[in-house]
């Protein structure tokens, strides 16, 4: 930050100087003096943003040693998180609903938290609001299992299709245990059946094409902006591009 505030301030005192032959044009130097600003801007904005940090980091470990938590200079709302090829980079989770009959992408959503937990109920919510419609089937990630959100879908009265994440060795996943309730239990049971992995495969043969198409066609392979916001609005019209390329023929006919 000594040093964005120092930078800062040797533009300024160039700026405001008097003409010299080997002074850079007006416009190089105003572009300077903005990087300059902007780059202090992002600082600030990463040491604001290490108390949530901090905290994320203690409640995820349990307490607060261990190393300790980076934010980017770069993009502060970015969180570095583990990538498919096995690196840790700043990096936004950007989350996609779509309907396996038609194929379309009916939610959207991006966070900068590395995990999938706390991510299907709002998700879930987000489709009935924008399809006027109960999600009465949801089909997830392992990532994203969580008990409790297991129990509040039953509730709503959502199904749920998700593997059941292995706990100890040479236990069935899919075992209704002594503790689980009559939803968890249900769940359970409904992914040991072949109905239910049949309905579950659905997933990996329609969100995972999507998913594919929006990274290598519709720009959310790497991305060019910054900020949770202007990452969210590149989320959204990535899947308009994606469903009017998708439904073209038939709106065109």
């Amino acid at each position: 930050m000594a040093e964005a505030r120092q930078q800062v301030a040797a533009l300024k005192a160039q700026r405001e100087a008097p003409a010299q032959a080997e002074r850079p044009a007006a416009q190089v130097q105003a572009a300077r003096a903005r990087a300059a600003r902007e780059r202090q801007e992002r600082i600030a904005e990463a040491l604001r943003q290490m108390p949530e940090l901090e905290a994320a980091k203690a409640r995820h470990n349990g307490k607060a040693s261990g190393a300790a938590p980076r934010a980017s200079t770069t993009d502060p709302e970015a969180r570095v998180m583990k990538m498919p090829d096995g690196g840790f980079r700043p990096a936004y989770n950007v989350q996609v609903a779509c309907d396996t009959s038609s194929r379309a992408i009916v939610g959207v959503d991006v966070t900068n938290s590395g995990s999938d937990k706390a991510q299907s109920e709002p998700m879930r919510e987000q489709v009935a609001r924008r399809s006027g419609q109960r999600v009465t089937e949801h089909l997830l990630d392992g990532g994203f299992v969580r008990l409790e959100d297991i129990e509040r879908a039953d509730a709503a009265g959502t199904k749920v299709y998700a593997p059941p994440q292995a706990s100890a060795a040479g236990v069935d996943p899919c075992t209704v245990r002594p503790g689980d309730s009559p939803a968890v239990a249900a769940w359970r049971q409904r992914m040991a059946e072949a109905e239910g992995q049949r309905i579950y495969r659905e997933r990996a043969a329609t969100c995972e094409t999507i998913n594919g198409d929006l990274r290598s066609y519709r720009g959310l392979g790497r991305l060019l902006v910054r900020g949770l916001s202007k990452v969210r609005c590149l989320a959204l019209w990535s899947a308009l591009a994606y469903n009017l390329f998708h439904f073209g023929r038939v709106l065109v006919t």
